[in-house]
């Protein structure tokens, strides 16, 4: 294969990768369909915002006999659910989930009431919005830009790794350079500015974010020692790809952090 083609092919597959961590996960917005009165209705619910204000959940529903309300509760609490009437605003109904601190999180529904029948957006059970303190786009925006490179180069370099034409060995040393900064720099500097904790994977927590961005790092480590000397250690580069591939494709924030309330009160 030719090294345009197998840059392209490397490009479409990061990009599917990203595509579909966006796509899934708990923070994504919980999305669906629902025939209200006369209306079609759309809706896109939060389920991640930052604490800088309350988070608004607003649905485009032009049949004005439509009416609904939101609950909501602290999750993981023995609180009673909070009722909150949608109120209309021309097509649009609205209410407000009040901000939390950072990893605060709600559990809340929406109900939709269309010729006294009720429309439960949220499914049967509730979902979850996580709160989050600001992050800096100066910190933002170059982890993602870098950790976005680092997977490029990852499957490029499993890529070079599959046939002889390519070494693969500078591609795995600046995957694995490049991984550390993204993962292990700027990583944690987000992690702290949103929820106050540089790092709550292993040891310290379950928080899959961290512990899959481990186990990739430590697959590019072993595919660089085993290229030591200029090697190509094909097999080693191979795997690490399909490593950080494969923990690439784990929803984003699974298992992240979470505020514990009673402690909070404590």
């Amino acid at each position: 294969m030719k090294k345009g083609l197998l840059w392209a092919l490397a490009l479409l597959i990061t990009l599917s990768a990203a595509v579909y961590q966006r796509m899934t996960g708990p923070t994504y917005p919980y999305r669906g369909k629902v025939q209200a009165g006369t209306s079609e209705v759309s809706y896109r619910l939060p389920r991640s915002a930052e604490n800088t204000k309350d988070c608004e959940v607003a649905l485009k529903v032009p049949d004005g006999s439509v009416t609904g309300y939101l609950e909501y509760k602290r999750y993981k609490t023995a609180d009673t659910f909070t009722r909150v009437d949608l109120v209309r605003e021309g097509e649009k109904l609205a209410a407000s989930l009040p901000k939390q601190p950072a990893a605060g999180k709600l559990a809340y529904r929406v109900v939709l009431l269309a010729q006294e029948e009720e429309k439960i957006l949220t499914g049967a059970n509730p979902i979850v919005i996580r709160f989050k303190d600001t992050v800096p786009m100066v910190v933002q925006l170059p982890h993602i830009l870098i950790m976005f490179a680092a997977m490029l180069l990852s499957t490029a370099a499993g890529l070079y790794a599959l046939g002889k034409r390519f070494n693969p060995r500078k591609l795995a040393v600046w995957t694995a350079v490049l991984l550390f900064i993204g993962g292990f720099l700027l990583g944690p500097l987000m992690q702290y500015y949103a929820f106050g904790k540089f790092w709550t994977g292993i040891p310290f927590g379950t928080d899959m974010t961290d512990n899959k961005t481990l186990v990739a790092m430590l697959a590019w480590v072993a595919a660089v020692i085993a290229g030591r000397k200029g090697k190509s250690a094909r097999g080693w580069v191979l795997a690490a790809s399909i490593a950080l591939l494969v923990v690439y494709s784990i929803p984003h924030s699974l298992f992240g952090s979470e505020l514990d309330y009673s402690k909070l009160a404590e």
